[in-house]
């Protein structure tokens, strides 16, 4: 039940990175500055790489179930959430307190990749198969 959870969050994940972009290419520009465009295209761009991201370890653990890869996919959930959506929420409502959030989403998502290569790193049987 939890995958299918998973697998569905992220399919919403991809449908907001497109109704994002969408929304920033044509419903933003001329309304805000560059520079809050800029920070809203960079919301989306972090945003649409980790939901790809997700996926590949969503079919990994279809393959192969380790300890470590839902840590992983949290980390990045939880890191797209602050850091894209404080981009998305300061460009909407231009509280630029808003932006103390991102580094802490940013940290999340450097966080989930270096969990990614501890559950790789702790995983002698994937060194095996490599023979």
């Amino acid at each position: 039940m939890r995958e299918r959870t998973s697998w569905i969050a992220t399919a919403l994940s991809g449908c907001v990175v497109v109704l994002a972009g969408a929304f920033g290419a044509h419903g933003l520009e001329g309304r805000v500055s560059e520079r809050l465009l800029a920070a809203f295209e960079t919301g989306v761009r972090y945003q649409a790489w980790h939901t790809l991201a997700i996926l590949v370890v969503l079919v990994w653990c279809q393959q192969q179930q380790l300890r470590g890869q839902k840590l992983v996919m949290g980390l990045w959930g939880a890191g797209m959430l602050l850091f894209s959506g404080s981009l998305y929420l300061m460009t909407l409502t231009g509280i630029r307190t808003l932006g103390m959030i991102t580094p802490v989403g940013g940290v999340l998502l450097m966080a989930g990749w270096l969990s990614l290569a501890y559950t790789v790193w702790r995983t002698k049987h994937l060194e095996n198969s490599e023979r």
